[in-house]
């Protein structure tokens, strides 16, 4: 079956210094074109590397893809490793110098850097870059005794991403058809909060264990689980006809801990639940200093349910912008139940919201004590039903505890919006995460 890996050239990436979403956006067209994807490479600009790379990738694929190293600097050095593997020359390609000496008003360039960036390795094609100067290149030969072929994009996203969609997704539809592999991927992701990796996995672990189509993996991210079902077939009808009875079977075990699939995230879920209840959200936080409100407000639409959100950093905004009273963080301490429970009621109060959310803790790095050693968060949950408070005891950076804090701050307001007090109770009862 049709295999592809990705190369993507460039010290920038190797250094961290930009991310690689070229290769995120190709592998995600690979996928929906069938293709078997099992590796992608990144490699600095030194030509020894890019042949080493590329010479280890042709061994185990039917095609390598390369992003990047196609420009006119002499760090662009993509297609000499190409021609080079191949053993061939890099040759002027007379369609594409045309085409540069068109966009540049029909003056002929001079300088050797426009010249290479017209140049391909002997042989191959030049794919046509609307984009930029840079053209591609398409290089079908033999490598190792098998067919094999090589792509190679230009590195810019404005650039590289119109080539996949105009012209490489097009290609990958055929050769992946007369390549003998299925035409058809389909894949689902199952998106859980409240479960551990390992207590998802042992969820599913008889539909992963043996299963190779569909298969099923899980994925742990922050604060929740992915559940990533993936099926091959001819046609994408047979592909989610092979993936409808596996996914059934695992929603009926998720149960409750599933909150939605694909590109479904929890505060959208939690805006889209609001607005079915007809109910509205205002928000107080202190440690987490806004981000649970950024992370709401970041959905378009938000205002249908999300009312407002206050960052009472200082006792005294406390006070001032929600009620808190000065007896309580006197007696309680800002870090605490009371406080927690008075921030949520104030902010539903101050804006006249249905619920409120009140968050208080300690990040870190410094500031814990014995009593509120670092990473202790208090966090509650106002509605006309009660009032309920959690104690958290986080574990990570100072920007892990913040999140993980309003992570947990969604999945309650999840939780009370599709079981009411009984959800409540027994988050009380259990905690949040089995």
């Amino acid at each position: 079956m049709a295999s592809v890996e990705v190369l993507a050239v460039g010290t920038e990436l190797l250094l961290g210094q930009i991310s690689n979403t070229n290769g995120q956006y190709l592998a995600r067209v690979l996928a929906r074109h069938g293709a078997l994807h099992y590796r992608q490479t990144v490699v600095g600009d030194n030509q020894e590397r890019v042949e080493a790379c590329l010479r280890e990738a042709l061994g185990r694929t039917d095609m390598v893809v390369t992003i990047g190293g196609l420009g006119p600097t002499e760090d662009d050095l993509t297609k000499a490793a190409v021609a080079a593997v191949f053993d061939r020359r890099l040759v002027l390609d007379p369609g594409w110098w045309d085409a540069i000496i068109a966009r540049r008003g029909g003056s002929v360039p001079t300088s050797p850097s426009a010249r290479r960036m017209a140049e391909i390795p002997e042989g191959a094609e030049a794919i046509p870059n609307h984009h930029g100067t840079a053209a591609g290149v398409l290089l079908r030969s033999r490598f190792a005794g098998k067919d094999c072929v090589v792509v190679c994009l230009p590195g810019p996203p404005s650039e590289c991403l119109p080539m996949i969609d105009d012209w490489l997704a097009p290609f990958l539809a055929t050769w992946v058809a007369e390549s003998g592999g299925p035409r058809a991927l389909v894949s689902r992701s199952l998106r859980i909060a409240g479960l551990w990796e390992s207590t998802a996995e042992g969820i599913a672990r008889a539909f992963i264990t043996g299963r190779d189509n569909p298969s099923v993996a899980p994925y742990a991210g922050q604060g929740e689980v992915e559940l990533r079902l993936t099926a091959r077939a001819d046609t994408r009808t047979e592909a989610e006809a092979l993936l409808a009875p596996v996914e059934t079977a695992l929603r009926a075990k998720l149960g409750p801990w599933l909150y939605g699939v694909d590109e479904e995230t929890l505060p959208g879920v939690v805006l889209e639940a609001l607005v079915r209840a007809g109910k509205t959200l205002a928000v107080a936080e202190s440690c987490t200093g806004g981000l649970l409100a950024q992370r709401l407000t970041e959905i378009p639409g938000s205002s249908r349910a999300f009312v407002a959100g206050v960052v009472g950093y200082a006792n005294r905004s406390k006070e001032r912008l929600l009620g808190v009273s000065e007896s309580l963080w006197a007696t309680h301490g800002a870090v605490s139940e009371a406080v927690a429970i008075a921030m949520a009621s104030g902010a539903a109060a101050v804006v006249d919201a249905d619920i409120g959310v009140g968050i208080t803790g300690v990040a870190g790095p410094d500031g814990g004590t014995a009593e509120t050693p670092v990473g202790t968060v208090f966090l509650a949950l106002h509605a006309e039903q009660g009032n309920w408070c959690w104690r958290l005891r986080l574990r990570g950076s100072r920007s892990v505890v913040r999140f993980l804090a309003t992570q947990h701050a969604l999945l309650a307001l999840h939780r009370f919006l599709g079981g009411g007090v009984a959800a409540m109770e027994e988050l009380g009862t259990r905690g949040f995460y089995l």
